[in-house]
């Protein structure tokens, strides 16, 4: 009788299976599950307890997938948009916990367009992952603002508007760590995962992650326009099929065409050695050069390791708020005075 061979452990002990959540019910061959695996391993390879990390999302598809990794570490789902500001509220309350923020298209670039933009100023410890598809997945395909011009609906229509793009508006405003990838290309996506887990400030993650359902091209029938042109009803007309994962593995400062579930194509363009990631300007203009010719940037586009965190600048005391008692947080009655004396007159 042979010896059951146990599970590889990691630094402290776990096994990759202990980084893991519940199982998923995305659409079989989501990107967003391919995201979920390459923050487990980066996880697990790091050797991080999952009982120190805090999970948070907004409302979409992508913000159900923290549900997916990490199931011993803190998890909230907030509202649609909303996320920045509970994560936000988390770290200030204790900042020895790593922050871990998934969220969608729709949910940062519309209606949470405001609370990515001062998270950004703010600069807390957070991993802040856009699991970016250009749809509305959860509410049945409509147009994001990060959808592609040139990219039409599962309806067959065209966007009226310009894509946002995430990561050279994070630029644009000051954020310290800007990366993106494709969430089939693990070889690069975990390491840029593991070096967001290391950062002290805002590390802002723009995924490029198919969706299998509504990328649908102008002639599938499997669209609610065919389903219409064809006088056809059903309960629900929108068939799911099932699709294997896109996976991709590309060298340095190399472009590679990434055909799509739908046969839709882009085209990632992955950074070379010979790029500074500490130089913004740099950074900026290599971002508007491959958006002219008509490329997605992967890699880390910029990092400054040297901008003060939200913990340094508003001076938060080692000792987390939330372990304080309220006699510790309420200031005496003479600090108070001396502080209303400085605003008379």
């Amino acid at each position: 009788m042979t010896e059951e061979k146990k599970p590889a452990t990691n630094r402290i002990g776990l096994s990759k299976a202990d980084y893991k959540g519940v199982p998923s019910t995305m659409c079989k061959g989501c990107g967003h599950d391919r995201i979920s695996e390459a923050v487990i391993q980066a996880a697990y390879d790091l050797g991080l307890n999952a009982e120190n990390i805090i999970k948070v999302s907004g409302i979409g598809c992508s913000s159900k997938t923290p549900a997916y990794f990490l199931g011993r570490a803190f998890g909230l789902n907030s509202t649609h948009g909303r996320m920045p500001s509970f994560a936000t509220g988390a770290h200030v309350a204790n900042h020895h916990f790593t922050g871990i923020g998934v969220s969608g298209d729709g949910d940062t670039a519309s209606i949470g367009m405001g609370q990515f933009v001062h998270l950004l100023r703010r600069n807390p410890r957070l991993v802040y992952i856009v699991e970016n598809n250009g749809v509305y997945g959860l509410t049945k395909g409509q147009f994001s603002a990060t959808a592609d011009i040139q990219s039409p609906s599962k309806r067959g229509s065209y966007p009226r508007e310009a894509a946002i793009d995430l990561c050279g508006l994070a630029l644009e405003l000051g954020c310290n760590f800007v990366t993106r990838s494709f969430s089939g290309d693990k070889k690069q996506l975990v390491p840029l995962l593991k070096t967001a887990l290391s950062f002290d400030g805002l590390a802002f993650i723009d995924v490029i992650s198919p969706c299998v359902t509504f990328n649908n091209h102008e002639q599938s029938t499997k669209s609610y326009t065919w389903q219409k042109e064809h006088d056809v009803h059903f309960h629900d007309p929108t068939f799911v099929p099932t699709f294997e994962h896109i996976d991709i593995d590309y060298e340095e400062g190399e472009a590679r065409e990434v055909e799509l579930h739908d046969g839709s194509k882009v085209i990632l363009r992955k950074l070379g050695e010979d790029y500074d990631p500490t130089d913004r300007v740099e950074a900026m203009d290599r971002l508007v050069e491959t958006r002219n010719k008509g490329e997605i940037l992967t890699g880390l586009i910029h990092i400054d390791t040297h901008a003060p965190s939200l913990r340094e600048s508003t001076m938060l005391s080692d000792r987390p708020l939330a372990t304080m008692q309220q006699e510790d947080l309420r200031p005496a009655a003479g600090v108070i005075d001396g502080i209303n004396d400085q605003f008379r007159t």
